[in-house]
């Protein structure tokens, strides 16, 4: 999340300035070097997990957690959930190393406030958790939010993912050419949805799907959270989805004051008419980050569709298991050649179309992402050595292979089966 409430001194931004900065700054080309994880986390007391940790405990807590020397970026999202945001490394290799030792940091400091992290991709336990932060742009976030349904308060304070961040990739065509990586994120999307699902549960009760976080993603605004026209050219497309996206709110004068939330206000119309006052090139940045696309274009690639993983190093085989398919030459060429035939005609973008509905419902029981998933564990246990990963790292990605992918489960299906409040069980969506 952004951390500046102000708005910035700069002169107003004409429209045809915002498409050229987004053009530029979005998809940033060069040789795949780097590799990056954002991982959220629930808070729970670690004798009590079921029970709600109040609010000032909390706060208590990660305030003894920013004395805390890490690597990784540490922030805190709305309903409570931590995150830690790795720097670029450059390598696989290093990227599980630094985080690791980052995480060892945060659960032992947190362990001596008698509280511990839970990887799952909504809270397996609790009832709606009150919003922890109080600033004014979760102010509007959430009356934006709240106009299309509960699914935007749900996604703020009750879900938790694993993030995977690459670079673009080169100008030139290829297999590490930033277009076909850009149309292999969407494409491999579905499969890692359905795979790394771990979110059978809501708010204490079956929800029906096996990744109930990408279905909360999937009841937002079509817009905010739709991907662009993956067909078209990715910096046009993408350009043209960010300016004619709503804009969820107009940042207010001082760090205190609420901030107005307009009714169907694209940024292009902003742009061009100015009311209710001139957007600036923050604005821009800002209303960026209010896109919720299951990929997204900050320089690198941002893919935001994989659930929070259960166990301390769970997130481990999300994450080697993607950059192997993207930075491995071989196994890039191999994975869209997988995946390709998975694209549909579709009149609704990822991931409202049935096939993202399907992987977030079905998981890996849906005959096409179980084929396509045991195909491209495949190609990434082959080129992890090539990519240096440890034998640690490798053994982890094929025990995940062996224990759900060869049976077409996720983590959701290992989850127990909530009872619902009237003691009876709730609905079991497993087979």
């Amino acid at each position: 999340m952004p951390q500046n409430d102000v708005p910035d001194s700069g002169g107003p931004l004409a429209e045809d300035e915002a498409e050229d900065l987004l053009r530029c700054i979005c998809f940033k080309t060069g040789p795949p070097r780097t590799v990056g994880v954002e991982l959220e986390w629930f808070v729970h007391d670690l004798r009590l997990p079921r029970l709600p940790v109040p609010a000032d405990r909390l706060r208590t807590a990660f305030g003894a957690l920013r004395t805390v020397p890490l690597a990784s970026a540490l922030t805190f999202e709305p309903g409570g959930q931590l995150e830690l945001s790795s720097p670029p490394a450059a390598s696989l290799m290093e990227c599980v190393t630094t985080v690791s030792a980052d995480l060892t940091a945060v659960r032992t400091a947190l362990a001596a406030q008698g509280l511990t992290l839970t990887g799952a991709g909504t809270d397996p336990w609790l009832p709606p958790r009150d919003r922890l932060l109080r600033r004014p742009r979760y102010d509007a976030m959430e009356t934006y939010l709240d106009r299309t349904g509960p699914a935007g308060r749900a996604m703020m304070r009750d879900s938790a993912s694993v993030q995977v961040c690459l670079d673009a990739g080169h100008e030139e065509p290829g297999p590490l050419g930033f277009e076909r990586r850009w149309r292999l994120a969407h494409l491999l999307g579905p499969v890692l949805v359905a795979a790394f699902a771990n979110s059978p549960v809501l708010h204490g009760r079956p929800s029906g799907l096996r990744s109930t976080r990408q279905g909360l993603w999937a009841d937002l605004d079509p817009v905010r959270a739709a991907a662009p026209d993956t067909r078209r050219e990715p910096r046009a497309a993408w350009a043209a989805h960010v300016l004619d996206t709503p804009v969820m709110c107009v940042r207010g004068g001082d760090g205190d004051g609420p901030w107005a939330v307009p009714e169907a206000l694209t940024l292009r119309q902003w742009l061009r008419h100015g009311r209710p006052r001139p957007a600036t090139r923050q604005d821009l940045d800002y209303h960026i980050t209010t896109l919720f696309p299951p990929v997204r274009p900050r320089g690198h690639l941002e893919l935001r569709m994989i659930d929070a993983q259960p166990g301390e190093d769970g997130w481990i085989v999300p994450l080697a298991v993607t950059a192997a398919l993207f930075d491995d030459p071989v196994a890039a060429e191999a994975a869209y050649r997988v995946v390709e035939p998975l694209a549909a005609a579709s009149a609704d973008a990822p991931p409202r179309d049935a096939l993202w509905r399907g992987a977030a419902r079905d998981g890996l029981t849906a005959p096409a992402l179980h084929e396509a998933a045991v195909a491209l564990f495949a190609l990434a246990l082959d080129a992890l050595p090539r990519r240096g990963a440890s034998t640690a790292v490798r053994d982890a990605v094929a025990a995940f292979h062996e224990r759900h992918v060869l049976r077409g489960r996720c983590p959701a299906d290992d989850q127990p089966i909530p009872v619902t409040t009237s003691g009876a069980p709730g609905k079991d969506i497993r087979t």
